[in-house]
């Protein structure tokens, strides 16, 4: 269901305060993919600021102008030439600017409440909803909304993503707040090299009028933003490094309450006939805790933790059979990957997304801290070999990017808690929160944000069916972990 557009106040074309002097930019093997998918919408909730609205409008049309001029490929369009290799032609056909009327909706209306659903409101302050990456040949590469609430306002993005990945457009975003406040020298410049392995003689051939996406966009699904506090992710953190407390068990490695009553309760997989006590699965847990630690030297991080405590409880509540594949896809960056390296804000997309294969009975039946493993093990093995092992093999079969559930089995990790999403004060205050909007979710989509206190705090903003939303939600091993606050 396509999201109700908010009245429209104006619309106008912004250009680059200075014309580009940049060369045509072909797309990559990071970048083709991405032709399928939709535009990134993401955005930052603001209090109001102390001018009037008018005089807001005009200051972030003339500090969009300025940004354009050291990121021209937001400003240009994308091309194909006879050859079928696609560019973006960097030639300052200008963005789409939207000033929105949403004066009847509050801040808190958009936040929603800490244990709820994300507001359906949240999708009107985008533009492009649901728009083809594409359709540059003939949109604007870039659109910016701003839409005026009763007590704030939100300054929402939409940017073909296969001309930016995340770290790209947060750079351009961070960017745009620093010349709305007053700053005239940018802090950190893209760097729009196209000398790399990334840049393939290989051709991706579209169908006539282009890809589309690869998931249904009428699936019913629910939204929600899980929040886990500093404390919390280092209490998850120890326990999957065996060095939390307190514990039932000897000190280094122990089982906790909390994961015992989960296991009784909720693993179905392990106990379809629900007759195995408490005290005997505590026994049986802890005989075959060493059996199940690879590698019990290797750290943990905190969001590979986070990742297979958000791994097992959705895969707890799809109730998928044992032998059921699962797959935890992650996307990862590449720029400090490769060698040599890419600039580590090299403009495009420089991501892989690395799936971990496990069966459901696996997931369930052995510990969180055996699933952190194999996600860990595989980010860990990404290194330069395997990143152009993946290009290759896209070369020798160029196709667009697969995104979805195509299975009922998986589960898709994106964004991630380091981009700096709330470095965006454009002049009167940090966001007080970061949404996105309908583009590219479906059951099992994942993103990852930091959260607004900082200090390690992770927003998921989480994607399901409404049946396993509900079967998360009533999941006390993964519960216990998230904060209200």
């Amino acid at each position: 269901m396509v999201s109700q557009s908010l009245p429209l106040v104006s619309k106008s074309t912004v250009f680059p305060d200075q014309k580009s002097s940049l060369p045509d930019l072909k797309l990559s093997v990071s970048d083709l993919p991405m032709l399928s998918c939709h535009y990134i919408q993401k955005g930052g909730l603001f209090t109001k600021p102390p001018f009037p609205i008018l005089e807001l409008i005009s200051l972030l049309k003339i500090s969009l102008s300025q940004t354009l001029v050291h990121f021209p490929p937001l400003a240009g369009r994308l091309t194909t030439d006879d050859d079928g290799y696609v560019y973006i032609t960097c030639n300052d056909a200008g963005v789409e600017f939207i000033h929105a009327n949403g004066s009847h909706i509050c801040v808190s209306d958009l936040l929603g409440s800490a244990d709820g659903d994300v507001p359906e409101a949240v999708k009107g302050c985008f533009a492009f909803d649901q728009t083809v990456s594409y359709q540059g040949h003939f949109r604007p590469i870039l659109a910016v909304q701003v839409t005026e609430l009763a007590d704030g306002v939100f300054i929402g993005c939409a940017v073909n993503h296969a001309v930016t990945d995340g770290t790209s457009f947060w750079n351009f975003f961070n960017t745009f707040a620093e010349f709305s406040r007053g700053v005239k020298r940018i802090s950190r410049t893209p760097d729009f090299s196209r000398d790399s392995i990334l840049i393939s003689p290989a051709v991706l051939r579209l169908p006539e009028g282009g890809p589309k996406v690869t998931f249904s966009g009428d699936a019913p699904v629910r939204e929600r933003i899980f929040r886990f506090s500093r404390e919390s992710i280092l209490k998850l953190k120890a326990r999957v490094n065996y060095n939390n407390t307190p514990k039932w068990g000897d000190r280094d490695g122990g089982i906790d309450a909390a994961e015992l009553m989960g296991k009784q309760n909720n693993d179905t997989l392990k106990f379809p006939d629900r007759k195995l006590t408490p005290l005997a699965w505590l026994r049986n847990a802890v005989s075959t805790r060493e059996a199940n630690v690879t590698n019990p030297t290797v750290e943990i991080s905190s969001f590979q933790s986070l990742s297979a405590l958000l791994w097992r409880g959705i895969t707890r509540a799809r109730k998928l059979p044992a032998s059921k594949t699962t797959t935890f896809r992650m996307a990862v960056n590449c720029r400090h990957r490769l060698e040599p390296k890419l600039e580590p804000l090299y403009f495009g997309n420089a991501i892989q997304s690395i799936p971990t294969y496990a069966s459901a009975g696996d997931v369930l039946g052995k510990d969180l801290r055996w699933c952190a493993e194999q996600l860990n093990t595989n980010v860990m093995a990404h290194g330069s070999c395997t990143v152009r092992k993946y290009i290759e093999d896209w070369e020798r079969d160029p196709r667009c990017f697969p995104l979805g559930n195509f299975d009922g089995a998986m589960i898709t990790m994106g964004s991630s808690p380091r981009f700096p999403m709330y470095d965006n004060d454009f002049g009167w205050g940090r966001p007080v929160s970061v949404r996105s909007g309908r583009a590219n979710k479906f059951d099992g989509k994942i993103s990852a944000f930091p959260g607004r206190e900082g200090g390690g705090c992770v927003d998921l903003e989480v994607i399901l069916a409404p049946e396993t939303m509900a079967g998360l939600e009533s999941d006390p091993e993964f519960m216990q972990y998230v904060s209200v606050y």
